[in-house]
């Protein structure tokens, strides 16, 4: 498959025959949901048996939901992956086959326009398969509520539940393409135009115009191919885009846009003379910034920038909601332009809700995610892209980090930095033991609050702080720290470190 823009179904082997797939990764040991869908390695723990159990546990939760449910219907949508487009099919058979109407995507779709498309067709939600930022080997099932956003805990845990009770049962009954096309219970459909339509009357493309710029792109070899770089040569843009074409290995790694795999975005950006590089994941849910000298732009740090612009230069009011996780340097901005910061656990279907109730201008995380006021609940890389090219051009092209440090300049300089480590199931428990009394002084500054929203986060009396958050799925810590300078941000890292029992990053 690699070479070739693909996504479509035809020419796929076994396409509108369910049985061609039943030898085929028939065992899987246990569904479990994480904050996005339920991922695994593809054959392994990501199987046709288990896409068959998850999807006939949507079905079932969706006409649940009332009468007329399963007419509404469910948007299905694929990515780029190694057998998506087959994976999603095998979905929308199963959702035919109990009678849920399912609009299939004709060829790989971001995220993102799966949660437009979900609310623009007013359908009872929506299926994407993907693993988005994952590695190669992993895809993934990700179940979208009604309001566009990734579904809550409630029904994901209701869903999980029933989808192992089903893998443990008979086999899944599943209706053929064409039948369910005869049926008149799957449709076709191309969400592009309409989403591309609404990001236009989101975005000041004229703006992006006289300036100009010269953009580097790289879509990761994901799904926003087709959508990014059709909006930014529309906004007259000098385009050179790299890896767009489909591989499902994404170049032998994660296609995942952060500063290490964004090398060659950056030495391209240099070399060309581009004013910005524009990156996004798999499935064009997250964002990669690189700056005119090469240089990475943390997402954290796009967020306030963005914010700041989105109220000052645009006029939009309202607040700004962010992760327990994310830069405060939102905070600062926030209280600069006097509007209110609302704080939630970490996952965006969180962050989507205060967006769908229209309380924020902009929600975001620290992971790469964020959305706008009248846009869906979702994240998506190609607005956020796209409004980063907004910015740069409404500043005469003024690089990003000129930006963030005029704003340093003034709201305060905030410096974040986050680490992963992976730990044996011991020093994990041992770590949520210690954290249940957390101690009342850091890096030579005392507590003055203690959060527990989602981890344990530490106020100091500065303004500094520290969070740690071990996994609920993996023997894996997330420290993450934010201060006013390196000196403090260094040394808060290291009262992480001795907290969690470990000297170096793993």
């Amino acid at each position: 498959m690699a070479g070739a823009r693909g996504g479509g179904l035809s020419g796929i082997a076994g396409v509108g025959d369910p049985a061609a797939d039943r030898a085929v990764g028939t065992t899987v040991d246990r569904i479990a949901f994480g904050t996005s869908g339920w991922r695994g390695v593809i054959a392994d723990d990501f199987t046709f048996a288990g896409v068959r159990a998850v999807s006939q546990a949507i079905a079932e939760y969706v006409k649940d939901q009332g009468p007329g449910a399963g007419g509404q219907g469910l948007v299905v949508g694929y990515d780029t992956r190694f057998l998506s487009e087959v994976f999603a099919l095998r979905a929308a058979g199963v959702l035919a086959a109990h009678g849920v109407r399912a609009f299939l995507c004709e060829r790989d779709t971001p995220t993102p326009v799966v949660a437009h498309e979900i609310l623009r067709r007013r359908t009872a939600g929506g299926i994407i398969v993907t693993a988005s930022h994952n590695p190669p080997e992993y895809n993934g099932l990700k179940f979208s509520a009604a309001w566009g956003g990734p579904a809550l805990p409630a029904a994901t845990r209701q869903i999980e539940e029933r989808a192992n009770a089903i893998l443990a049962g008979d086999p899944v009954p599943e209706l053929s393409l064409a039948e369910a096309q005869d049926r008149g219970l799957l449709e076709r459909i191309d969400p592009r135009p309409a989403y591309l339509e609404r990001l236009r009357g989101l975005l000041d493309l004229e703006t992006i115009r006289r300036a100009r710029l010269r953009v580097v792109m790289d879509p990761l070899y994901g799904s926003a191919q087709g959508y990014l770089d059709s909006l930014l040569r529309e906004a007259g843009c000098e385009l050179t885009v790299l890896h767009d074409w489909r591989d499902p290995y994404f170049g032998g790694r994660s296609p995942e846009p952060s500063e290490a795999h964004l090398r060659e975005l950056a030495s391209r950006v240099v070399e060309t003379g581009a004013d910005l590089g524009l990156a996004t994941d798999g499935d064009a849910d997250r964002f990669g910034l690189v700056d005119a000298d090469g240089s990475f732009l943390e997402p954290n740090y796009f967020l306030g920038l963005l914010l700041h612009h989105l109220v000052k230069a645009r006029g939009w009011t309202g607040g700004v909601a962010r992760s327990v996780a994310t830069s405060h340097l939102v905070d600062a901005v926030a209280r600069r332009l006097d509007i209110p910061t609302y704080e939630t656990p970490v996952g965006f279907k969180y962050v989507g809700e205060l967006i769908a109730q229209d309380k924020v201008v902009l929600g975001g995380e620290e992971s790469a995610g964020l959305s706008v006021k009248g846009h869906v609940p979702e994240k998506d890389g190609i607005l956020a892209c796209l409004l980063a090219a907004e910015l740069a051009a409404s500043r005469g092209r003024m690089r990003l980090q000129a930006l963030l440090q005029e704003l340093y300049a003034e709201v305060g300089t905030v410096l974040a930095r986050r680490l992963n480590f992976r730990l044996e199931s011991r020093l994990v428990a041992g770590l949520r033991e210690r954290l249940k009394e957390p101690p009342g002084r850091l890096a030579d500054r005392a507590v003055t609050e203690v959060k527990r929203l989602d981890g344990v986060k530490l106020i100091l009396e500065d303004g500094s702080w520290l969070l740690l958050r071990p996994s609920g799925t993996e023997p894996v810590v997330r420290l993450y720290a934010e201060a006013s300078t390196e000196r403090q941000l260094d040394a808060l890292i290291a009262e992480g470190q001795r907290l969690i029992g470990v000297g170096t990053e793993n």
